[in-house]
This record gives structure tokens, C-alpha cells and sequence, in this order.
């Protein structure tokens, strides 16, 4: 037999509504509950912080502006530095899917804020000693605290992402030169193409995932900008002159974060363009890392039957029915998590642009996506460095056997025999199944090449000077 829970009668505009009765949220979230059963997913840590710090620093603000008794004040302050805390995470339970513009998330906030901080003033849940909208909520619209929130909530996060990344682009760079010594094929197409070091491969992973890191800091950067004190529809209404510069500093004294106002209220709470912008960094860092995971995917291929050029760390076992089977795996999750990432990235693009007029009603979406974008980045990135790039080892011995069968080596011949004669050695020389350098080295011994431009005679050694230190092949140049 079921038990019944506990509960208390709340009243909002639209009727009452029972609430369990320990609960600090109340009735304008227990509808938004009952009424976006989607998902099940919850509100990502960071979207609670950074209202929490709007809502503390409000407070704080309209004390100094004396729009706020000094108890109350106190009171909303407390409450919503435990919220900024992580002490009432489980309070937080509209599902990301809801109302248009993030009503919910921000009447959830609301009343937690306000049901702990009449407990603080010695009052009964539901009392609301401090009122979810009077108090809590003064001089804020959901249309200027939710935008607000999404940049702080990014920008909290940011520094945890670029520590995933900056420690990638090292660990490559450091491979990149413990593999200097690495000569290998290089391939173009897929084909055989002129000789590589192993270390200049990790070296261009390396560079590339650094490039993109700086990207996202760039786009970071718009984010900055606060339009918090728009209110409703940018102009203020409701809001102290004061108030906007004065939450802009507060923010940024709790925060830590570097911030600034909005030159422009209207655009801040119109346009979701920092908001695209900084997720189009995270997919071009998304679409970096899925070219290296393929990569490493394709460069440990076999061992016995593929290129086996890199050994990855064997982390688990591949298979549940061929014994010994060990495979990429956290290249594969790195893939999987980064699909995921332009997924989320999809859904920030899709739902900026279906904004109308004065406010973007998408903005639940665009907040939980580009957290869950941070999350699942950082979480991935750091495994795939930690338990692959760190421990990846390259199979020099593999590396040299396909160097020596690549044909495409009589590149390095090209300033001798002219390409069209080149072309031609290739040919026969992998009719024959030799080597192009014995191939070359016995038509010059048989006096059966000539100098492309001068027509003189090649000799054996002109060969040997040619293609003999293949390490010179990889560092540019005119060789011959």
C-alpha cells in the first residue's frame, strides 16, 4: 500500500497546489513538474550557480540602494550563497524541457531562495517571510537573469574546459617529441605519400587542438557582457537607474569573473549570438578531436592485419567472444562524446535563431545544452588524455617495414629524373614488387637515367645522395 507523503497547500495566480511538505521549492515549480514530465534530466549544476549569484547579488544591491530591508536582505543573501554552494542541489527539479524563456528555472530559484531565507528569519516554509517575486525576484524578469545566468554559468565552467584542453595539446606535444625519431609514410588520400616523422603527425594534433582552445577563449570573451537590469523587454522597467552597473560589479566581485555591461540592453536580450558563438567554438574543438581519434583509430588498426604504427593502452577487453580482442575504446568514446557535442551544438544554433522580437523563449535548451557540452567535453577530453594519449607508444619497427615498401619515396628523385620518369619507376617498380631504390640504383648502375633537365648521365651515388637519409626527406627542401 502506498504512503501517503506529506504535503502543504501552496496558492500562485492560477490556484493551489500541494507541495511535499519539506520541500523549499513551492507551487509555481511543483506545476512546472508536474507539467514537463519529458526527459527526466535534471538542472546542470552550473544554470543553479550562476542564478543563485544573480539572485545574491540583487539582494545585496538593493540593500545599498535601500530597496531592501536590511533583514531580508541578509536573509536572501545567505540563502542563495547555500544555493551557490551545491546545499539544495536536489531542490532543483524542473526538467530542462519547460516553459518558453525559462520561467520555471527561474520561480524554482525563486522559491528555494525564499522558503530557506523565512527558515533563516525563524518562519515556516510556505510562509514566505520573503516573498519568491517581491523580494527575491526585484527588479529582474526572467527575460534579463536567464541570459544572465547562461553566460555566468559558461564563463564558471570555462577555465575547468581549457584545463582539459591545455593539458591535451600537451601531452601531444610531449609525444610529439618523444616520436621525433619516428620515421614513417605519410599518406595522403589514404595513399602511400612521401616520408613523415611520427613526431611531426602528434606535433600538427598538438598545434591544432591549442588553435582551437584560443578560439574558444575568443568566443568566451562575448559572453562577458551582461544585460542583466533589461527586466522585461531591455528597458529597465521596474529597475533603479543604478541597478545594471551596480549588478554588473557585484557579479563580478562574487564571481571572480571578468564582466562588463551591455552596451545595448535590447540586443543582450534579443540576440543569443555570444551564446552561438562560443558553441561554435566548442564544435570546431569537437570536430579537432574526432579527426585525432579517428586517426589513432586508424594508426593502431590490426595489429596484425592493419597499419599497427601506434599501440594504445590496452584499458579493457575488446570483445565478449574473441579472446585477447583489445580495442580503441576511448578513441571511440572521444567520437561518440563529440558527436554528442555538435548534436548540442545543432540545438544551440536552431534555437538562437527562433527568438522573436523582444526575447529568445528557447533559452532553457541553449543553457542545459552548452553545459552538458562543457560537461561532457571535459569529461571526455580528460580520459582520452589520461588513459590514452599518456600511455600511447609508437610501433617503430611497423613503421619503418611500410617505409620501405612506399614507392612514393621517388618524390625525393623528382629534381633528377623529372616527374614523368618518376611516375614510371613507381610503375615498375611495384609490377616487380621491389623497392624503388633498387630499382633506381640498378637502371643508374646500367646507365638507364638521365638528368631531367641536363640530360647528363645519373649515377649509383647521385641515387644514394638522393634517398639516402630518408630523415632528410622530412625536413623540407631541394633534395638531390
Amino acid at each position: 500500500m502506498a504512503v501517503d507523503m506529506a504535503t502543504r497547500k501552496e496558492r500562485d495566480s492560477i490556484g493551489e497546489v500541494l507541495v511535499p511538505a519539506e520541500a523549499l521549492y513551492g507551487a509555481q515549480t511543483m506545476r512546472a513538474a508536474m507539467n514537463f514530465r519529458v526527459s527526466g534530466l535534471r538542472t546542470w549544476r552550473a544554470f543553479i550557480w550562476g542564478l543563485a549569484t544573480i539572485k545574491r547579488a540583487a539582494a545585496e544591491v538593493h540593500l545599498a540602494l535601500g530597496l531592501l530591508d536590511a533583514e531580508r536582505a541578509r536573509a536572501i543573501s545567505e540563502a542563495a550563497e547555500e544555493v551557490r554552494q551545491g546545499k539544495w542541489d536536489d531542490q532543483f527539479i524542473v526538467d530542462p524541457f519547460q516553459a518558453g524563456a525559462g520561467t520555471s528555472h527561474n520561480m524554482n530559484t525563486n522559491e528555494v531562495i525564499a522558503n530557506r531565507a523565512t527558515v533563516i528569519l525563524g518562519g515556516a516554509l510556505g510562509e514566505y517571510r520573503v516573498h519568491p517575486n517581491d523580494h527575491v525576484n526585484k527588479s529582474q524578469s526572467t527575460n534579463d537573469t536567464i541570459p544572465t545566468a547562461i553566460r555566468l554559468g559558461c564563463l564558471w565552467r570555462l577555465e575547468g574546459l581549457m584545463d582539459a584542453i591545455d593539458e591535451l595539446s600537451t601531452a601531444l606535444g610531449e609525444k610529439a617529441k618523444a616520436f621525433d625519431g619516428v620515421l614513417k609514410s605519410g599518406r595522403t588520400h589514404l595513399q602511400d605519400a612521401v616520408p613523415i616523422r611520427l613526431g611531426q603527425e602528434f606535433g600538427g594534433y598538438a598545434r591544432a587542438v591549442e588553435r582551437d582552445g584560443q578560439r574558444i577563449r575568443r568566443a568566451a570573451d562575448g559572453l562577458r557582457r551582461l544585460g542583466i537590469g533589461g527586466t522585461a523587454v531591455g528597458t529597465g522597467l521596474n529597475a533603479h537607474p543604478e541597478y545594471h552597473p551596480r549588478m554588473v560589479r557585484r557579479l563580478a566581485e562574487l564571481s571572480g569573473l571578468e564582466l562588463s555591461g551591455s552596451d545595448n540592453l535590447f540586443e543582450s536580450m534579443q540576440s543569443m549570438a555570444d551564446m552561438v558563438d562560443f558553441s561554435g567554438g566548442l564544435r570546431t574543438l569537437a570536430s579537432t578531436l574526432i579527426r585525432v581519434a579517428n586517426d589513432f583509430r586508424l594508426l593502431a588498426s590490426g595489429p596484425a592485419t592493419g597499419l599497427n604504427e601506434l599501440r594504445l593502452p590496452a584499458v579493457q577487453p575488446g570483445s565478449s567472444i574473441m579472446p585477447g580482442k583489445v580495442n580503441p575504446v576511448m578513441a571511440e568514446m572521444l567520437d561518440m562524446a563529440m558527436f554528442h557535442v555538435i548534436g548540442c551544438d545543432t540545438t544551440v544554433t536552431l534555437a538562437a535563431q527562433a527568438g522573436q522580437l523582444e526575447l529568445n523563449v528557447m533559452m532553457p535548451i541553449i543553457a542545459h545544452s552548452l553545459f552538458e557540452m562543457m560537461q561532457v567535453m571535459i569529461g571526455s577530453i580528460g580520459s582520452f588524455t589520461d588513459k590514452c594519449v599518456r600511455g600511447v607508444e609508437a610501433n617503430t619497427e611497423q613503421a619503418t617495414a611500410w617505409l620501405e615498401r612506399n614507392a612514393i619515396i621517388v618524390t625525393a628523385l623528382n629534381p633528377l629524373i623529372g616527374y614523368a620518369a618518376g611516375a614510371a619507376l613507381v610503375k615498375e617498380a611495384l609490377a616487380q614488387g621491389r623497392s624503388v631504390r633498387a630499382l633506381a640504383l640498378e637502371k643508374a648502375a646500367r646507365g638507364g637515367l638521365q638528368h631531367v633537365d641536363t640530360g647528363e648521365q645519373l649515377e649509383p651515388g647521385d641515387i644514394e645522395r638522393a634517398l639516402g637519409d630518408v630523415r632528410r626527406l622530412t625536413e623540407g627542401g631541394i633534395v638531390g
